[in-house]
């Protein structure tokens, strides 16, 4: 060789160093540097503890939630986690924080939750997961992520509040495209990944995927909200102890001449003891009241409050029912009271019993023949 370089050579050294350029630049873009990811992560704990706290009033077990792990990851390290069709919950930031971020939940830990709200033991995991399940799931997340947004709020501030979460069942072996999911799934994103129990039925993983912006922006929230604290306790300990003022006991404790002459004048007086003169005690005296009061002041005082509207209600019968039986209704559901039939009804009156009656039929309109007061 002649030491000069070909044209395709050329070519290939020119296309490895963009190939660099293009890695480093995507490298210094987008990646979150360790302390970002320990802010993220302990806005992470506090905020999913509380949302544990209120899973565990709706399924009525203990749920315990681990200490998350924040990752930088991407579509592939998804779908090498959850082989199976998975649940995804999108929960959307409406005010406080610009952005969506995904809840992914397994689908079984699904069947078990929603299972538990509904009145079973956590065990009818056979049937197919369709739309009850991922409506029942998604109002788990509501108030889940409810209190969630509530606990970022006090964090940060400021006020959080999100949208109605979205929950959808996604076999991730068969999508082709993560971007129909999310956008922001097609390339590197965060992930947050939680142990969750609950009781032992569950012990799974779930993961909270951040877009890279959203982690940012809250990472400048956490940064802005605890920096007046930071300025205020450095510019505390920075400033100079003001200088003690001349102390002004000498002169309190030096009594005048005057002052002096008039203590001591006042000393023989108080010594002396106090003449005590004969004190007058009588039986205190009270005016007798009666019962007899004027009957047009009882009507005055009556006539005052007899405009005032009360609500009159009339209770035919009560039961109660489980969740499961409340999601079965359907026009032609019969539901069975606790009153035999053609027994008197109960009359309230502000929700406070007061009297039994007889349905009776007043032209076209129901109504009520008071039966019985009761006292």
């Amino acid at each position: 060789m002649d030491g000069v370089l070909s044209q395709e050579e050329i070519s290939a050294l020119l296309a490895k160093d963009q190939g660099s350029a293009d890695k480093s630049t995507d490298s210094s873009t987008g990646i979150l540097s360790d302390s970002d990811k320990d802010a993220i992560g302990e806005v992470a704990n506090i905020s999913m503890g509380t949302a544990a706290t209120t899973l565990s009033s709706l399924v009525n077990r203990k749920v315990e939630i681990s200490t998350p792990v924040v990752d930088m990851a991407q579509w592939e390290d998804v779908v090498a986690a959850y082989e199976r069709p998975c649940v995804f919950i999108r929960i959307a930031y409406t005010v406080g924080l610009d952005g969506t971020n995904l809840l992914v939940l397994k689908e079984n830990d699904v069947k078990v939750i929603t299972d538990l709200m509904m009145g079973g033991d956590g065990t009818n995991t056979d049937v197919e997961l369709g739309e009850l399940h991922l409506s029942a799931i998604s109002e788990a997340m509501n108030q889940m992520m409810g209190s969630s947004a509530t606990s970022l709020s006090s964090m940060l501030n400021k006020t959080i509040d999100i949208s109605p979460p979205v929950a959808d069942l996604i076999d991730l072996q068969d999508t082709e495209d993560e971007g129909e999911i999310e956008k922001f799934l097609t390339g590197e994103f965060v992930k947050i990944s939680f142990k969750m129990e609950i009781g032992d039925l569950v012990d799974s993983e779930i993961m909270q995927l951040y877009p890279v912006s959203f982690a940012q922006e809250m990472c400048t929230s956490i940064t802005k909200n605890m920096g007046p604290e930071t300025s205020t306790e450095s510019s505390a300990a920075l400033a100079p102890e003001p200088a003690p003022q001349p102390a002004e006991q000498p002169m309190m404790a030096q009594p005048t001449a005057g002052m002096g002459q008039q203590m001591m004048n006042q000393q023989p007086m108080m010594a002396q003891p106090m003449m005590t003169q004969p004190v007058n005690v009588q039986q205190a005296q009270f005016q007798a009241f009666t019962n007899d009061l004027n009957p047009a002041f009882q009507s005055e005082n009556i006539d005052l409050i007899m405009d005032v509207p009360l609500e009159v209600t009339v209770e035919l019968g009560r039961t109660s029912k489980s969740i499961q039986d409340i999601l079965d209704f359907a026009p032609g559901t019969i539901i069975e009271l606790n009153k035999i039939a053609g027994e008197p009804i109960d009359v309230l009156v502000n929700g406070k019993y007061v009297a039994k009656g007889e349905v009776v039929v007043i032209e076209e309109s129901y109504g009520i023949r008071i039966t019985d007061i009761v006292k």
